[in-house]
């Protein structure tokens, strides 16, 4: 099954499979649009209704199912749901799987690389291998910055609602960085899906922010 995938991406490209994974990670991001602007639409009227709903809380305090059923039909008269905002999250993983089994399999990518950095290794690999000062090295640096650069732009724009718990306020802002650890362990097609995908969610979260609702 994987080698498979990897022959489709690489056929996806011409041959090349860097490109490949660029079109299939941008196919995906495509294929999730519809989901995302259903949550950015559900995260709207969340930060309209936080009035209502920390109304609701303090109201419903000693009755969570009556508070539940209360927060469920506020969300129902609008439209939405509190659990809109997961679905997208949830409908890639079963494509960053994919894509973790692609980049991690022994011989899958072997042969192919990234302007001489092989994709089917990680950053010590290739430190280990080309040494520290080449060009290998440098590209898998390059794609590593521009993941922080996007993480960090990302983090600024995060919008904490009032209404959200103050140990997820805290963690939200830091949340991105989460990308640039997973680049420093995954192999460079890995890094290479993280890097096309969260540049995506990134400009695809100021298009929808200037969306009225």
């Amino acid at each position: 099954m994987i080698d498979s995938l990897v022959t489709f991406v690489v056929n996806l490209s011409g041959g090349s499979a860097a490109l490949g994974i660029v079109l299939f990670t941008l196919a995906v991001r495509l294929m999730l649009l519809p989901l995302n602007v259903r949550r950015d639409r559900a995260m709207k009227i969340r930060e309209r209704l936080a009035p209502k709903l920390r109304e609701l809380q303090k109201r419903h305090a000693r009755n969570p199912e009556r508070l539940s059923g209360e927060m469920s039909a506020l969300f129902a008269k609008e439209g939405t749901s509190p659990f809109a905002g997961y679905l997208p999250m949830l409908a890639q993983l079963p494509f960053m799987w994919l894509m973790y089994r692609v980049a991690t399999h022994p011989t899958a990518l072997v042969g192919h690389d990234l302007f001489g950095a092989p994709l089917g290794q990680q950053v010590a690999g290739v430190v280990a291998n080309y040494g520290l000062v080449s060009m290998p090295v440098l590209v898998f640096v390059m794609v590593i910055a521009l993941v922080a650069a996007v993480a960090w732009l990302s983090a600024r724009n995060i919008k904490v609602g009032e209404d959200q718990p103050q140990w997820l306020r805290r963690l939200l802002p830091w949340m991105p960085y989460g990308s640039v650890l997973a680049t420093l362990v995954l192999p460079l097609a890995g890094a290479l899906y993280l890097l096309v995908s969260t540049a995506w969610a990134a400009g695809e979260r100021a298009v929808l922010a200037s969306r009225p609702l």
